[in-house]
């Protein structure tokens, strides 16, 4: 191959996607070694036989490799259908790459190669993939298709996110969940990614998760952080100068004479988040941008087998 064709594979929209499709065939290849063993190559084609239905489509020859019932998935029958949601506020953008830095070793870039990865998912499996975008205005919307044409737009549209980041960008999260509940119309699993950062009531927050999940919708949220200062704190104790990204606020602090005070803080909120999502039956997973893309692709094909 040649060097320009091989710039070209890189470049654009195929750059995210090239990345995306090593995560999802890496995490397919070890799912012979998991609870999911029997997804395995043939996942995209089979869904899991329920009780009741025909036998007519059963793969024998599936059940003998996994000891588990599938049937065969055909085009036609109706597909999930998958809204994702990037809050695309300046905290997102946190914490600031280095040069020669990965991207997706911030908060908005580990959101954009979820996406990504979760997009080339569905792709697979013939779903349909919707996408909005806010921070403070509702700054990106596309209905859920299943085209490539639509695959790659959405591609191209998250890049632009990674290229063009927000400075002093304030969250609007409930004004927006609420503009975003009123579009969806079918039922659909809805991925919000953002890092809970925002001035409003709890409640409030709430109440427009809640929105979202009318018509029967299933919500997932990922609580995205960046694990070393927002969680752990981990500053040294000479004087800092701490600037909101968002509001543009600055204060100066000894990070050690408030590191166990915001630890305790942080743990706290974080347990009341969870809680809350739980009795409203929402689905919620924190994740630090320095992790894996496993727990967010576990957490969708459960999510998916529960939604039915």
């Amino acid at each position: 191959m040649k060097i320009e064709e091989q710039k070209e594979i890189i470049s654009g929209f195929k750059h995210l996607e090239l990345l995306a499709n090593q995560v999802v065939e890496g995490f397919i290849s070890g799912m012979h070694k998991s609870p999911f063993h029997g997804f395995s190559a043939e996942f995209a084609e089979h869904k899991i036989y329920n009780v009741g239905e025909s036998t007519k489509n059963i793969d024998w020859k599936l059940f003998a490799k996994t000891d588990r019932l599938y049937t065969k998935k055909y085009e036609e029958e109706t597909n999930l259908r998958c809204h994702l949601i990037i809050d695309n506020s300046s905290s997102m953008h946190y914490p600031k790459l280095k040069p020669n830095e990965l991207f997706y070793h911030n908060k908005i870039g580990f959101s954009v190669l979820a996406s990504a990865v979760l997009m080339n998912l569905l792709k697979k499996q013939r779903d349909a993939i919707g996408l909005s975008i806010y921070s403070d205005k509702y700054e990106y919307y596309a209905p859920e298709k299943g085209s490539d044409r639509h695959h790659r737009m959405i591609l191209n549209t998250l890049e632009n996110l990674l290229e063009n980041p927000k400075e002093t960008k304030t969250t609007d999260t409930i004004t927006f969940l609420h503009q975003i509940a009123e579009k969806m119309h079918r039922r659909s699993m809805i991925i919000l990614f953002t890092d809970m950062f925002q001035n409003n009531d709890k409640e409030k927050l709430f109440n427009a998760l809640q929105h979202l999940k009318h018509n029967k919708h299933k919500v997932v949220v990922f609580h995205v952080y960046d694990k070393k200062t927002e969680i752990n704190f981990e500053f040294d104790n000479a004087p800092r100068k701490f600037i909101d990204v968002e509001s543009g606020e600055q204060i100066n602090i000894f990070s050690e004479n408030i590191k166990e005070a915001y630890e305790e803080k942080v743990s706290q909120y974080f347990k009341e988040i969870a809680m809350t999502c739980a009795q409203n039956g929402i689905k919620y997973v924190s994740v630090a941008a320095e992790e894996s893309f496993e727990k967010i692709l576990t957490t969708y094909l459960v999510e998916k087998q529960l939604f039915g």
